[in-house]
């Protein structure tokens, strides 16, 4: 059992970079201890891009929190499994999952239909989808018996309107039933589940599509969200005093964001996908009983 127990726990997945590390690294500021994980253990592993979960954790610690990096396919479910076990070994709870590892490669963003990229793309259902559900499975009975947690998926307007193809929308539409039926099966424990409806976000990788045709993609990056926005928007949302009334539902983070008094970087208001293309969650009442 940890002594550094102040602050609550977290575990933030796929945290190497992207909105991952932005949510980590909020989490830091607040005082967090955050589990990172991810398979960056030197820059450019898994793919061309700059991140580890070792620089992100030093991040969460720099910002005033403690961050504990684990190296973790999550296409495995022992190595999934054994983070749990590491938290509760270490610490004797678990405040906060964000589960947000996916397996993303580039070919997404390319035109085309889906039969003619590479099938490699249908794996953000199992490093994304799947692996969210291992996360949660283990997380759950942690949460389950302090009575009290939170897991949170980032989500996106993907699950209803067409966006970068059938196996990401898969992956989105997924998140937001396991929000709804997980929240479900978690409400009388004094566990929420939500999803997070995440907008356009400048991350490493939308930097660099924005790079191959900047004529293209001009003024679109002034529209997108910074990847910690959504992390102060998880905090506030951990620390609603109405949590758990809001378990089960996916909410549009940039909507949260005006209720909860929170603004991006330079004082900015991101869009939101209700006005920006019509796009809202399809919330439904839980079964009575």
């Amino acid at each position: 059992m940890s002594d550094h127990n102040d602050g609550p726990v977290a575990v933030v997945t796929g945290a190497s970079r992207g909105i991952g590390r932005g949510i980590a690294t909020v989490l830091g500021s607040k005082g967090c201890t955050v589990y990172v994980t991810g398979r960056s253990k030197k820059t450019g592993q898994t793919e061309d891009l700059a991140g580890t979960v070792y620089e992100t954790a030093e991040a969460v610690t720099a910002a005033g929190g403690k961050g504990i990096a684990v190296v973790c396919d999550h296409a495995d479910d022992t190595q999934t499994k054994a983070v749990f076990e590491q938290v509760e070994r270490e610490q004797g709870r678990l405040d906060i999952l964000v589960n947000n590892a996916a397996k993303v490669i580039d070919a997404l963003t390319e035109p085309g239909p889906f039969w003619e990229k590479p099938l490699e793309l249908g794996d953000v259902i199992d490093v994304g989808l799947r692996s969210a559900y291992v996360c949660s499975y283990y997380a759950a009975p942690i949460m389950v018996k302090q009575n009290h947690g939170l897991i949170l998926f980032t989500g996106s307007q993907g699950g209803q309107y067409y966006f970068m193809g059938p196996a990401y929308g898969a992956h989105k539409a997924g998140e937001d039933k396991f929000a709804y039926d997980m929240g479900y099966e978690l409400k009388d424990h004094g566990v929420a589940v939500a999803c997070i409806w995440c907008g356009g976000v400048l991350t490493d990788r939308t930097k660099r599509i924005f790079g191959t045709n900047p004529d293209q993609y001009a003024g679109v990056e002034e529209m997108l969200e910074t990847p910690e926005f959504v992390g102060h928007v998880a905090w506030a949302l951990y620390n609603d005093p109405k949590l758990m009334e809001r378990s089960g539902q996916s909410w549009i983070g940039a909507e949260l964001a005006i209720e909860y008094g929170i603004k991006d970087k330079g004082d900015r208001q991101p869009p939101n996908m209700r006005e920006w293309l019509g796009m809202a969650p399809r919330n439904q009442p839980w079964p009575q009983g």
